[in-house]
């Protein structure tokens, strides 16, 4: 009876409690535009009880009443609602105070953004969709403030980047990569599908948490994972597009490169078009040239396919999220040669709600891809080849594979035809790489003391096969099989980190205190192998069969092998203190301790701290309306940098002579060592946020002095002649950065942003241990270290004018004693600056004639929104630097090379036809071969970075679909830069790098 009773009760209470329940439902919009919010979640406050919207904004929830429901997403502000009677609830969720409120990835934790105190910067993922790019980090360039990025055209090939300039002179200077917690010097196996969240560390108060790994900068990726109560999304994206070369560089053609020779007065110059007209015959337009015309350009370029498809599934249940993804990406390149891209990857995210007090998970990603690469003396010899050659000579009858034309026929010294290199080069490589990261995060006191474990892995495979297959012309002209090498090689790299770190929350009073303190174990382990040879005609070699090509079927001989590696461990003990008091005072400390086993000097301790006030809370600041809100930030950090060599030290060789007829075996010491450590970093970071006008514009600006000490340099000894290098050397890098975002609605339909950001650099060596100066670059292109110039500042003669006729020359007394001493120096010479004033031209009159480092660069976004319409445009520039035409100074040095078209129609050809631009005669004349002006070129320039027009159709029956219309790279403008691309590395050296394509690309979404 008493079992009925209390099944009785049971039921009316359930029956109670049910008829206190509604079906709530509704739509979820964002306010700034008014479209639907899918993904956002609906959950009955306190718990994790709930749904998410699909992908029309729409939910359906039940709820009893008295009990509240919160809307949230990243990024926009929460809501919540208390449930009495409704059954219908429509929201719209807002900016979040320009994002306040929105978490940040930092190193080993999240805060919130108005909480920071550092230069931490972060890129909307969306935002990288719009690049289609093999490379993640090209889609970065011109987003952030302070970032400076150098793209290649290459496929696969990884763009330079650099976070507020150049730190290091022997050592990488590139940022530190840390995806998903693993740290990483390349991220080339990631796409932007994959990506959840890009954030980067700036200034040393932010990075220095990550340890001698970071002194660059850090950016910060993770990758996608699953959402839980929500039902399973699948994703489907895919563009396919062409690419083209923009800007292509305009090479002199048949007539002007025969007028070149001709004016010359070389007489093998004028021979060579001779024996071209009698091999070739002569034009019907002029007679007087042959009847070629070669654009060698426009043979070894071609427009090229890129696609890429993209496959992603997340979703989740109470206790389990995941995200699952497939990616296959394929760029050809645009050198006609066997030169493509391919990558295909898998990858998995799973976390679990084990218990209230557990959550595990893991995520693991493969990737593969198969580079095939270009040949990179390719542009120095279409630049070099002779218009009047063509590409095939039909008079070699018996050529194979094909017959090539070749200019040593018509009196030069070299071939001039890039394609037997182009034809006959198979450079094929494989990078497989398996990431993996595995956590387990204790709640022990709920919302207050929590420890995470996480073990990171990453292995690395590369294998590299690089041919140069047999040819054949004529006798003389071939590469014979026993001249045809094959190289291997074969590396593998694999990286474990091991982190255990405690975190502790607490809010008290005004007081909120989060504290962190964690260690972390590094082993990092490379080896390599390469093996070389040239084939045995006798073996079974075939050139168009590639299961012959291999070691064994080359003769013994000839082959040759290289054998290295090493194994760096790390062990760092690390923590960091977060203070805020009041809401509006704000305090933040790290500190790192890193060991490891590759300097003599095992530790280094590395220490941080950073301060904020939010003014804009401040009682003085209530009637200033415009402001909303306003925050003062200042912080400072040591780094190390362990990216240099490790120590040399002192060694001895074998060596064998011979005294009085007889032989004997000794040594020979090395009278200098190597005394290299870690390089050290301090920064001084001082910055404002701001947003004003109802958070309609948003501010960032910074300005950072960032020393290096401890810079290895080469130090020339005392007595002898080896160089040793020490860490002896500085180097400052300061700058002013700013950033502003403006948003903006016109109508109920018509919405509109716009962004950019601008930054400085200056770059100086601040000292070089009591040397004047250090040597870089090459002794007919010199570049040097020197106290208060940049890194790598160009170093030669200033240019007064061109000599205009015999007079003037004979006027000029600094060059009469050198005429004197047998130099010839004739009208269409430079006229070179006396700079010390001692009467003559020599190595003493040379200055700092330009900085290959930009002192500027700049980027920005303009967008606008009508309805389900999008369209935007993205920009990038830079400035202030010079680049080295190193191509126009190959040229002067050997005779029988084309010119470029500038140059051939500008030369100096007569009295008062030009200031600036030699003679043909003078051109290849050693007086003007010297590094000077002539040959810098203003590296400025402004990019049209992206126009994408996209359109997001959503109707109630169908899935949504979203297409796009992309633009990338169409166009450039350039401040007297005669080339390709003015991107050309960060050492400003123009040797015809692989020019970066315009790539144009109509793409689809479709959400399930």
């Amino acid at each position: 009876m008493k079992t009925k009773f209390s099944l009785l009760l049971m039921l009316f209470f359930s029956i109670c409690a049910f008829a206190q329940q509604v079906e709530i439902n509704g739509i979820v919009t964002t306010e700034s535009d008014g479209m639907p919010l899918p993904g956002a979640n609906v959950l009955i406050k306190g718990t994790s009880r709930g749904t998410t919207t699909d992908f029309d904004g729409k939910y359906t929830i039940k709820v009893s009443r008295g009990e509240e429901i919160e809307f949230s997403y990243v990024g926009l502000e929460s809501l919540t609602f208390l449930i009495e009677n409704q059954t219908v609830l429509n929201v719209a969720l807002k900016d979040d105070v320009a994002s306040l409120n929105e978490v940040i990835v930092i190193g080993y934790g999240t805060q919130k953004k108005a909480d920071l105190t550092s230069a931490i910067a972060t890129i909307n993922p969306e935002e990288l969709h719009s690049t289609p790019a093999a490379q993640l980090v090209q889609g970065f360039q011109g987003k952030v403030a302070g970032v400076q990025i150098s793209s290649i055209g290459s496929p696969g090939e990884t763009p330079q980047v650099r976070i507020r300039g150049t730190n290091s002179l022997s050592g990488d200077s590139s940022p530190l990569y840390v995806v998903d917690g693993m740290f990483y010097s390349s991220i080339d196996f990631l796409n932007s599908n994959e990506i959840e969240n890009v954030t980067i560390l700036k200034d040393a108060s932010a990075s220095a948490i990550y340890g001698v790994r970071a002194s660059n900068g850090v950016i910060l990726i993770t990758t996608k994972g699953g959402r839980f109560n929500k039902k399973a999304e699948v994703t489907f994206s895919s563009y396919y597009g062409m690419q083209s070369a923009q800007n292509v560089l305009k090479m002199a053609n048949a007539e002007q490169f025969v007028t070149f020779a001709q004016e010359s007065g070389s007489a093998s110059e004028i021979s060579s078009v001779n024996q071209a007209i009698e091999r070739f015959g002569r034009s019907r337009v002029n007679p007087n040239i042959p009847n070629v015309n070669t654009d060698w350009y426009d043979e070894v370029l071609r427009v090229a396919s890129i696609e890429n498809y993209d496959l992603q599934i997340n979703g989740g249940s109470e206790s389990i999220s995941y995200a699952l993804g497939g990616n296959f990406f394929l760029q050809d390149g645009i050198l006609d040669m066997k030169n493509s891209y391919e990558r295909f990857n898998l990858r998995a995210k799973v976390d679990a709600k084990a218990t209230d007090w557990l959550n595990v998970g893991g995520n693991v990603l493969f990737s593969n891809a198969v580079k095939y690469d270009d040949e990179a003396s390719a542009w120095q010899l279409t630049y070099f080849a002779v218009p009047i050659l063509p590409v095939y000579d039909y008079n070699f009858t018996e050529a194979s594979p094909s017959p090539y034309s070749d200019a040593r026929e018509i009196g030069y010294r070299d071939s001039q035809n890039p394609f037997p290199l182009l034809d006959n080069s198979d450079k094929r490589g494989e990078r497989r790489r398996t990431t993996a990261n595995f956590y387990a995060d204790f709640k022990i006191l709920k919302d207050r003391l929590s420890f995470k474990t996480t073990l990171s892995y990453n292995y690395l495979g590369t294998n590299e096969r690089i041919m140069l297959l047999p040819y054949y012309i004529t006798d003389d002209y071939q590469r014979s099989i026993d001249n045809s090498t094959i190289t291997r090689t074969n590396s593998v790299v694999e990286n474990y980190i091991f982190d255990n770190v405690l975190t502790y929350t607490n809010t008290f009073g005004e007081h909120d205190l989060t504290v962190m303190a964690g260690t972390s174990f590094r082993d990092d382990y490379w080896r390599y192998f390469r093996g070389s040879g040239n084939f045995d005609p006798g073996s079974a070699f075939l050139r168009n069969n590639e299961k012959t090509w291999y070691i064994q079927n080359t003769s013994e001989d000839s082959r040759t092998s290289f054998d290295n590696g090493t194994q760096y461990y790390g062990m760092s003990y690390f923590g960091r203190v977060q203070y805020k008091f009041n809401d509006k005072y704000l305090a933040y400390a790290t500190f790192r301790s890193e060991g490891s086993n590759k300097y003599e000097n095992t530790y280094v301790n590395l220490p941080a701290f950073g301060l904020g006030w939010e003014i804009s809370k401040e009682s003085f600041m209530k009637d200033i309306s415009f402001i909303n809100y306003l925050k003062l930030r200042a912080g400072w950090g040591k780094l190390a940098n362990n990216a240099v060599a490790a120590s040399i030290p002192i060694s001895a060789s074998t060596i064998s002579t011979v005294f009085n007829d007889t032989y004997y075996n000794g040594f020979q010491f090395s009278t200098v060592a190597d005394d290299v450590d870690w390089e050290y970093t301090e920064e001084l970071n001082v910055g404002l946020s701001a947003n004003l006008f109802d958070n309609r514009l948003s501010l960032e600006a910074d300005y950072f002095i960032k020393d290096t000490k401890n810079l290895v340099i080469d130090i020339n000894p005392l007595v002898g002649t080896e160089v040793s290098s020490q860490n002896a050397g500085s180097v400052r890098n300061r700058g002013i950065e700013l950033a502003a975002t403006w948003n903006g609605k016109i109508s109920k339909n018509i919405s509109y942003n716009i962004s950019g950001n601008f930054s400085t650099i200056d770059n100086q060596i601040t000292g070089l241990a009591g040397q004047p100066y250090i040597n870089t670059g090459t002794a007919e292109a010199r570049q040097r270290l020197i106290v208060g110039e940049a890194i790598n500042s160009f170093y030669g003669y200033e240019i007064e004018g061109v000599y205009q006729n015999e007079a003037e020359i004979a006027a000029d007394p600094n060059v009469q004693a050198i005429i004197a001493e047998g130099t010839a120096i004739n009208p269409g010479y430079f006229k070179y600056k006396d700079l010390n004033n001692d009467g003559t031209i020599d190595a003493s009159d040379r200055k700092v004639i330009g900085s290959p480092v930009p002192t500027y660069y700049f980027g920005g976004n303009i967008g606008i929104n009508y309805k389900a319409f999008e369209l935007n445009m993205a920009f990038y520039g830079q400035g202030g630097n010079v680049i080295l035409n190193t191509n126009r100074m190959e040229v002067i040095r050997t005779q029988g090379r084309n010119i470029d078209a500038e140059l051939a129609v500008n030369r100096w050809h007569g009295e008062g036809t030009t200031n600036e631009f030699p003679s043909s005669e003078g051109y290849r004349n050693l007086w003007n071969q010297k590094l000077s002006e002539f040959f810098l070129q203003d590296g400025d320039f402004f990019r049209i970075q992206n126009i994408q027009l996209a359109y997001t159709l959503r109707e109630e029956k169908l899935p949504e679909m979203r297409f796009t219309l992309t633009a990338d790279r169409p166009l450039l403008w350039t401040k007297g830069y005669n080339g390709f691309n003015p991107e050309v590395g960060f050492d400003g050296r123009d040797s015809q790098t692989y020019p970066t394509p315009s790539v144009y690309t109509f793409g689809v979404t479709v959400k399930f």
